[in-house]
């Protein structure tokens, strides 16, 4: 029977809660997906499930929102590795664990309010940010005394430290750290028993009841889940493999046992039957835990000395930069038509409440041109803002080129500005060592970012543990479709690709890869952090989300990636460093040595010579121009204006390319340009009648509807999701 139908038909709330739970962010350990637990929850009606990450809390806010929007109660938690900071002894009696787990076993901590919720992240950061590059995240055991407050302690199971010490043979060590533990979490500990059939359990269980008895401390039955269900036993013993960079059939290697799965209320209650206050405290646990992980709006640190507002200060300095910005150019329009354009849009991000974001951005991007690091001209939707091109953020004229603010910011579609700024890629860290400075260390954070078991990798993975032979796995990896622009799942490869079905229908080896890979396919592998992202907050990050310690980065990053960082109310500043910016900056000063200035910001777009060049296809080491299949379709085009070219990186793209041989043939007049309604000639004229660009498409809308700009941003946006999901396009590429 079915957990579904049992639970059916007992038709109750089940008298169980799974305390343990381990998602993919436990990195190649834990295998209970956010999405599948959630639905297996509602299945077992049980009200409440623990998150029990080893050592983070990455998955802490998408669990939260996940299983509240199932109807399941989050209970946020965390495994933490801890250091008894004793003698060299004890140390060795214990196996030498110290060495070889960072720490002297673990303990479990929920949160029961928002100041244990906190204490937790403090927790959890201090395990990353705060163990030496040689060891593995871990905590001191005197660190529970300061952050206790609003936390659960379990022991921890078979790899608490109570349980290793007994193992030991330090009974004494372990009655006084468990007294040590009841002291520090007055009446909040509990002592946790686990059965897995596993020995070790078997042989602590009497020690742990006796000295829960003796100091009256309540018992509380775990499960500790690391899978589903128990068919996924083999599976995850690979991933424990691929961990270890082991092999299957290694016998000295960690294991777990087929026991750990998300086991039924029921079972539970059975396998407890002689103990049902062990059981009965996973719900007083869980009454006891009220708190989750919150969303936030967005949070930014304050600018200026707070004698004028950020409003004032912000339009000020844009008037002040669009009168220069005027001085130095021929306007492509009137005085009057750039500052209507000016004063619009600052009433726009004072009514989103988004003028300091606009004032840090500056602030960092006028530092890095002080300090002659080079900055790029701006790039993504940010370029349509007239108050970014006067505060120097971006240095092309909006109105020039024709670009549209309300697809950058739009108060009919309220989300976060977002500018895509482009430093030297040798310089980039002297801009963030400035951010830091001038907001404090603690307030400034990279971005966490994870990288997932994929078709071909996990093929490869996973033959490596069953210790197939190199040629052949490399065979059956090359068989899955390689398509960046819209990757295919193995399940997918499998479905289109006759000669795996053959390789998997004729050899039971191979079989039982493809088996094992589909399981483990789309689970976390690695973390790292964001190219670019950098998150700046108004008090110590800590005290918002856990952070993580990356070993290649001095600075810290956040636990949350990209999509939950922002959820938790951080906003996401972009500091990307790039290559061809280092090198046009030393093309330069190669230049200077010879005599030769050139400024950049006066060069002339409209040089024949220079057209002449890129027709011929001579444009490599030109960013984006210098592939060959681009330096072919620029001797077919011919450019021989700024627009042209900014047409042609705009189509050589997966899905818009192929509009390139029709607009070839109509820009050299051998094909007729037609527009799709008359009224659209003047938005279309300088493509050739074909749509190309967002902002195109957001004019059409505005002129054929009667959408305000705002309202064609939306139906932009809709039509470029749907175009993702359709064919897996470049996100918002609507030719």
């Amino acid at each position: 029977m079915s957990a579904k139908q049992t639970n059916q038909k007992t038709n109750r709330i089940a008298p169980y809660i799974e305390l343990r739970a381990r998602t993919p962010y436990s990195l190649l350990e834990g295998a209970l997906k956010i999405d599948e637990l959630a639905v297996r929850m509602r299945e077992l009606r049980m009200p409440a499930v623990g998150l029990t990450d080893t050592n983070n809390m990455c998955a802490a806010l998408e669990f939260s929102e996940k299983m509240c929007a199932s109807g399941i109660q989050p209970i946020m938690g965390c495994t933490l590795m801890v250091d008894l900071e004793q003698s060299g002894q004890s140390h060795q009696q214990m196996g030498g664990l110290i060495h070889t787990c960072g720490g002297d076993g673990n303990i479990v901590l929920l949160a029961q309010n928002e100041q244990g919720y906190i204490n937790l992240m403090k927790l959890s950061s201090s395990a990353f940010l705060d163990a030496e590059a040689t060891e593995l995240p871990h905590i001191k055991f005197s660190q529970l005394v300061e952050h206790n407050d609003g936390l659960i302690a379990l022991t921890g199971g078979p790899d608490g430290f109570i349980n290793r010490l007994i193992l030991a043979g330090a009974l004494e060590q372990a009655e006084q750290k468990l007294q040590d533990l009841a002291n520090i979490f007055d009446r909040r500990l509990y002592v946790e028993l686990q059965r897995h059939d596993l020995d070790v359990e078997k042989r602590v269980e009497p020690d742990l009841l006796a000295m829960a008895y003796k100091m009256e401390l309540p018992i509380v039955a775990s499960n500790e889940p690391y899978f589903l269900d128990p068919d996924m036993h083999k599976a995850h013993d690979a991933l424990l493999a691929i961990s270890e960079g082991s092999y299957i059939l290694e016998p000295d290697r960690r294991h777990v046992t087929k026991h750990h799965y998300l086991k039924m209320p029921e079972q539970m209650v059975e396998l407890f039957s002689d103990l049902p206050e062990a059981i009965a405290n996973t719900i007083e646990i869980a009454q006891r835990c009220a708190y989750r992980s919150p969303k936030r709006d967005p949070i930014l640190p304050g600018f200026g000395d707070g004698s004028e507002s950020e409003d004032d200060i912000l339009a000020k300095q844009a008037r002040q930069g669009l009168k220069h910005r005027l001085s130095t150019i021929e306007p492509a329009a009137s005085e009057e038509d750039y500052f209507n354009r000016l004063e619009f849009e600052l009433g726009v991000i004072s009514q989103m409440g988004f003028p300091g974001y606009f004032l840090i951005v500056a602030d960092f991007i006028k530092w890095a041109k002080s300090q002659k690091i080079p900055v790029g001209p701006g790039r993504g939707s940010g370029a349509g803002s007239v108050v970014a091109w006067a505060l120097t953020i971006t240095d092309l004229d909006p109105l020039r080129y024709g670009l549209l603010f309300e697809r950058f910011l739009n108060p009919e579609r309220i989300s976060m500005p977002d500018f895509d700024i482009d430093f030297c890629q040798e310089r980039r860290g002297e801009v963030i060592q400035y951010v830091q400075e001038k907001y404090g260390a603690e307030q400034v954070a990279h971005i966490i970012t994870f990288g997932t078991l994929q078709a071909r990798a996990v093929v490869r993975d996973v033959g490596r543990v069953l210790q197939m032979s190199l040629p052949q796995v490399d065979k059956l990896a090359k068989l899955v479709p390689s398509n960046p622009a819209n990757p295919v799942s193995l399940a997918e490869a499998i479905k289109i690709e006759p000669s795996l079905q053959k390789e998997r229908d004729n050899e039971p080896a191979v079989a039982e890869l493809l088996n094992i890979a589909l399981q483990l396919e789309g689970l976390y592998r690695n973390a790292s952090t964001h190219a670019a992202g950098v998150v700046i907050g108004d008090r110590p990050l800590s005290e918002l989300v856990a952070l993580y310690r990356d070993p290649r980065s001095e600075i810290p990053a956040t636990q949350f990636s990209m999509k939950w960082v922002e959820k938790a109310g951080l906003v996401k500043f972009d500091f990307l460093g790039l290559k061809t910016l280092t090198v046009i900056d030393r093309a330069l000063g190669f230049l200077r040595q010879q005599g030769k200035e050139i400024d950049l910001d006066s060069l002339d777009v409209k040089d024949e010579k220079a057209y002449a060049i890129l027709a011929k296809g001579l444009s490599q080491g030109v960013f984006q121009l210098e592939s060959a299949g681009m330096r072919d379709v620029l001797c077919q085009i011919k450019p021989d204006s700024i627009e042209e070219l900014t047409a042609i990186i705009s189509l050589y793209r997966p899905g818009p390319m192929r509009n390139i041989p029709d607009y070839i043939e109509r820009k050299h007049g051998r094909k007729e340009i037609s527009y799709p309604h008359p009224s659209l000639e003047g938005i279309l004229k300088e493509t050739y009648g074909i749509i190309i660009y967002q902002e195109q498409v957001m004019q059409i809308a505005q002129v054929l509807s009667g959408y305000s700009l705002g309202e064609a941003d939306v139906l932009r946006r809709a039509m470029g999701q749907e175009r993702q999901r359709g064919n897996g396009q470049t996100k918002g590429s609507l030719c």
